[in-house]
């Protein structure tokens, strides 16, 4: 039990900023079992933004409330997963070979390809929000951060990986077991049943064709994935999901 325990809170503490016991190190060990885990972290990151929305739509108009919980998730993770994302788009964007691609995106330094993407997708991701029904945001915060995690996880499975990044000091998870991919998914995929419409099941559609998509690009320009491209798909998933959602709202 203290073992699990342990695993779990080394996916904490590696995407969060919550505090986490002195005892929780960062073993490569713990943090390669720890991607069972990482779309319950999905949960609590997305309950965290929740909280935040429905807390200030008591003081604010929805736009601002979504923007306030957009904030409060970005801070909670650290921006690990728009860095990566800011780093895919530099890296795809600048670079023509493997190499290049993979030395843009290990320099921390954020260029003109990664600004104009990461500022895209961050305004998708909140018109996108603004564009519900206030009273369901806070099931598809919950449920589109579990869920693109999850997908974002497959990656470890379904391609190799290409390169460390110790330069960035990204943790990455490399190896993940059948039933880490069980538990990831129940966890991933739960979420969904929370929110008030069934055909939010529907938005799954997308967010595979989009997961498919970027594993097939990946592959074809430099063999496999990073931490980076992981990062990345976990933002395109969300945002896509909430895309998702506002076709469900609108038509069905």
């Amino acid at each position: 039990m203290r073992r699990e325990l342990q695993v779990f809170l080394t996916a904490v503490m590696f995407f969060t900023k919550i505090p986490c016991p002195k005892w929780v190190d960062h073993s490569p060990e713990y943090l390669n079992e720890s991607a069972r885990y990482f779309s319950l972290v999905g949960i609590i990151v997305g309950i965290i933004g929740a909280i935040i929305f429905w807390g200030s739509m008591y003081i604010f108009p929805q736009s601002i409330a979504v923007l306030l919980s957009m904030l409060a998730t970005i801070w909670l993770t650290g921006a690990f997963h728009e860095d990566g994302l800011a780093d895919m788009f530099d890296g795809f964007g600048g670079g023509w070979t493997k190499e290049q691609i993979l030395g843009i995106m290990k320099d921390s330094r954020i260029g003109t390809f990664g600004v104009t993407g990461l500022t895209g997708i961050l305004a998708l991701k909140f018109v996108s929000l603004n564009e519900l029904p206030a009273g369901v945001v806070p099931w598809l915060l919950i449920a589109g951060h579990a869920t693109s995690r999850f997908l974002a996880t497959t990656l470890i499975i379904t391609h190799d990986y290409v390169r460390g990044e110790p330069s960035k000091a990204k943790p990455v998870a490399k190896q993940m077991t059948p039933t880490s991919v069980i538990v990831s998914g129940i966890f991933g995929l739960l979420p969904l049943l929370l929110v008030p419409h069934s055909g939010i099941w529907l938005a799954l559609i997308p967010m595979i064709a989009v997961l498919l998509y970027l594993g097939q690009f990946f592959n074809k320009w430099i063999g496999g994935h990073t931490g980076d491209c992981s990062g990345a798909t976990q933002q395109l998933t969300e945002v896509t999901f909430y895309l998702g959602a506002v076709v469900i709202w609108t038509f069905f």
